[in-house]
């Protein structure tokens, strides 16, 4: 297993931040693409940051990102910017790319709300199995695998379409376990259900009843020696994903006080 760190929004470059990854005796930095810096970086300089403190890179897509978009327009631009970080992934050297799954546009009615991705089903799914095949053709030859994160819990047809990007073996799990916690725990049975697809996981404490997340290790309710349980194994990525130097500090410390790190 390997530990790292979130690209931190109080740090200006990725100097800051990998100094701080060395510091702490972890292993990578997960980028965010959702900062600018971040979304189309000279190769060459962070690959000699990288190398400089002995640390290395994993990608986390931008949050909005929707490749199945029903305007295909859209989905395009989406769907080019990841192939784009697959070819980035190979200079850097990075692993793993991280992404979210859109839940998209819905019509709000009386009574309910209707997702398109619910009422176009077979078109989506349809999407995203072309989505799948781009990737892996992308991927070939290259060693990088894309890990599908669980956010505010996954729906039916969301399910659906996570198992059609498994069918490709580019495609894994991230588990977010804060994450599921604050969704009253919806997405643990599917993800451990497909337990030998989990490759990544963004760990922080939570306390599901106030639906806070992204805490320092500790100062929630979750079972973090059991969480991080699920990760052992020398192909796994663990992400402290906490917001701030000091949570990330605090949290490094509580792991360590516990003999779960060395």
């Amino acid at each position: 297993m390997r530990l790292g760190m979130p690209a931190l929004i109080e740090m200006d470059s990725v100097e800051q931040n990998a100094a701080l990854c060395r510091e702490l005796g972890l292993d990578f930095i997960e980028l965010n693409a959702n900062l600018p810096m971040y979304q189309r970086p000279d190769t060459a300089h962070f690959r000699r940051v990288a190398d400089t403190y002995g640390v290395f890179y994993t990608i986390h897509l931008d949050d909005n990102m929707d490749v199945c978009d029903f305007n295909p327009r859209v989905a395009r631009a989406y769907t080019d910017t990841v192939l784009e970080t697959v070819r980035t992934a190979q200079e850097l050297g990075v692993p793993v790319l991280n992404m979210h799954l859109s839940r998209g546009a819905y019509f709000t009615l009386p009574d309910k709300k209707v997702f398109l991705i619910e009422k176009y089903r077979e078109d989506y799914l349809a999407r995203m199995a072309a989505f799948r095949d781009l990737c892996q053709e992308a991927v070939a030859g290259r060693d990088v695998i894309i890990t599908v994160e669980n956010t505010t819990g996954f729906t039916d047809v969301q399910k659906e379409a996570v198992d059609v990007l498994l069918q490709s073996p580019v495609f894994h799990l991230n588990y977010d376990v804060g994450h599921n916690a604050c969704t009253g725990g919806q997405d643990e049975v599917f993800i451990l259900a497909r337990k030998d697809r989990l490759r990544h996981m963004h760990l922080h404490d939570a306390v599901p009843e106030k639906k806070q997340d992204h805490m320092t290790l500790g100062a929630g309710r979750l079972d973090i020696p059991s969480l991080l349980g699920l990760m052992e194994g020398k192909d796994k990525t663990v992400v402290l994903e906490v917001k701030t130097e000091d949570a990330l500090r605090s949290s490094v410390c509580y792991l360590r006080e516990r003999g779960m790190i060395k």
